[in-house]
């Protein structure tokens, strides 16, 4: 059985930094580009792109809300990946998933796998 599973979330202020850390198991991790959505509080509202890596750790990209903000890393070793939000703003308020796909590129396609997600408030 597959499982990804995010934890570190919380409530957290305008400025504040929070990690995010997402565990996987029952999964060749190594073959695997893993990325970070959101989804923000509210009906209608999309699971958004906010970061992905490649399989070996060298690359990773990034949408230009958290660029510069966040940084998202991995530990093959460990199977986890990681998500980095430094100076986060009341906007990156949301339901934070990772999730495991086959091409590293800012969408959700080819995702094979999802975490259950992780709450993240950003309160000023």
């Amino acid at each position: 059985q597959v499982l990804l599973v995010e934890s570190g979330g919380g409530a957290v202020q305008v400025g504040g930094s929070l990690r995010l850390s997402c565990a996987a198991s029952g999964v060749e991790f190594n073959n695997y580009v893993m990325k970070w959505f959101r989804q923000a509080p509210g009906p209608g509202k999309d699971r958004e792109f906010v970061a992905g890596i490649s399989k070996s750790g060298d690359t990773s990209m990034y949408d230009d809300s958290v660029k510069g903000r966040f940084t998202i890393s991995r530990d093959n070793a460990e199977k986890t990946v990681y998500l980095h939000m430094y100076n986060v703003k009341p906007e990156d308020t949301g339901t934070y998933y990772c999730a495991a796909a086959w091409v590293l590129y800012r969408g959700s396609s080819g995702v094979d796998y999802w975490g259950q997600g992780t709450q993240v408030t950003v309160s000023s």
